[in-house]
């Protein structure tokens, strides 16, 4: 029998149901179970079990010591401790957006969840083509409740700093500021560029001197700016999603940064599917298209709608009711917003981690075009973030990047 009380070790799928057997009272004692490893992620190991008797099933997530992208990360497995914590607050925040979390454990980093096996990833639904109506409402509403309801704008001062504190998190901020905001701007030996992308990367990226200023001005507002309690990761990787529902998942890169960040996530990988679909549907191209765009479109727009009326709610600093500053704080969420959107459309090309969404398009000419209207559309959001503030900005950037090629 394992010992799961004394030391931590990495768990396979016999050692998970023994783990759920002995450690978790969430199954009966009679309880049949089965276990399979489903964790595509880069970081952490994702068992889900299932009671064959009565179907009940739960997730349990283990974080371990290094990534699984590459032993190079050395990880604090405290992100396991984080993201439950972060789950938990978030559920309190934005109630239904996020799995319930059952139980923390310390020695073996486990969080174990609700299973949301009735939902898809949204990145593969989304490369399957299909359509969720409700999403920009629902993930606008998660963004500006947990974006808003835990700035300075809202919180009591020393109860943000005590917050700040808790979810201080070096290691995944330091995946962020590589690979995000610093290696994908110079010749980095671990980025991965495709050889017919790469004369453009050179010419239009690394020999850019004041894309790489720019660059180094927002690296340093993201380790500076503890604005907002950000998820960190908020990709269609970590969205779980059907018709009338969408769960946020995986948020252990969470820490206190500029709220943007968040928001740019979101509309950048949006952007990913919609480049993706220019290449890989030849029936009804156009509506899937049209579809993404109002998408991007209606989130922008959505969020400061909802942002303005929350604000007006919620805000219990005395400056926030100045004249004009709730317009004033607005319009840097939304520059750091249009900033990030570049960003990952940039480093998801050149860096170490790429999105299926372009991977997959297997037409060596149209891949290539595919990543050029990427990284075309991300230099711009990134040199003109200062005049980017609606959704049919973004809509006129992406339109105008795909003509190019």
């Amino acid at each position: 029998m394992r010992d799961f009380t004394s030391a931590y070790f990495t768990m396979n799928e016999e050692d998970a149901i023994e783990y759920a057997k002995i450690v978790l009272d969430v199954f009966d004692a009679d309880a049949e179970l089965t276990c399979k490893e489903i964790g595509d992620g880069n970081l952490n190991y994702v068992f889900r079990l299932v009671d064959e008797k009565t179907k009940k099933s739960i997730i349990v997530k283990q974080a371990g010591p290094v990534a699984r992208i590459s032993d190079e990360f050395k990880l604090s497995p405290d992100r396991n401790r984080i993201e439950s914590e972060i789950l938990e607050l978030q559920y309190k925040l934005a109630p239904g957006f996020v799995p319930k979390v059952y139980k923390y454990d310390p020695v073996m980093n486990c969080c174990t969840m609700e299973d949301l096996s009735d939902h898809q990833i949204m990145r593969t639904a989304l490369m399957q083509h299909k359509k969720f109506p409700l999403f920009a409402e629902h993930i606008t509403t998660f963004m500006v409740n947990t974006l808003l309801l835990t700035s300075d704008i809202v919180l009591e001062h020393k109860e943000k700093k005590e917050l700040v504190k808790n979810f201080t998190n070096p290691e995944l901020c330091e995946i962020t500021e590589d690979l995000v905001y610093t290696e994908p701007f110079f010749d980095c030996p671990r980025n991965d560029v495709t050889e017919g992308t790469r004369s453009f990367v050179e010419e239009h990226i690394w020999n850019d001197e004041q894309l790489k200023l720019e660059t180094a001005k927002l690296k340093f507002e993201f380790m500076t700016n503890a604005q907002s309690l950000l998820h960190g990761d908020l990709h269609t990787g970590s969205v779980f999603i059907k018709e009338d529902s969408t769960k946020v998942i995986d948020p252990e890169f969470a820490f206190f940064g500029p709220a943007g960040y968040d928001i740019g996530n979101v509309l950048a990988n949006l952007t990913f599917a919609y480049v993706s679909a220019k290449y890989t549907i030849e029936n009804e191209k156009l509506d899937y298209m049209n579809y993404l765009e109002d998408s991007i479109r209606d989130i922008v727009d959505l969020y400061k709608e909802k942002f303005l009326m929350l604000w007006d709610e919620k805000a219990t600093e005395k400056v926030a009711s100045y004249k004009g500053f709730k317009e004033f704080y607005l319009d840097g969420i939304l520059k750091d917003t249009a900033a990030v959107t570049g960003l990952e459309l940039c480093r998801r090309i050149i860096g170490i981690a790429h999105v299926k969404d372009i991977t997959s398009i297997s037409h060596e000419e149209y891949r290539v075009n595919a990543e050029k209207i990427c990284l075309t559309a991300g230099k711009r959001f990134i040199l003109n973030r200062e005049t980017i503030k609606d959704g049919s900005d973004y809509v006129k950037v992406i339109r105008e990047s795909v003509e190019m090629f």
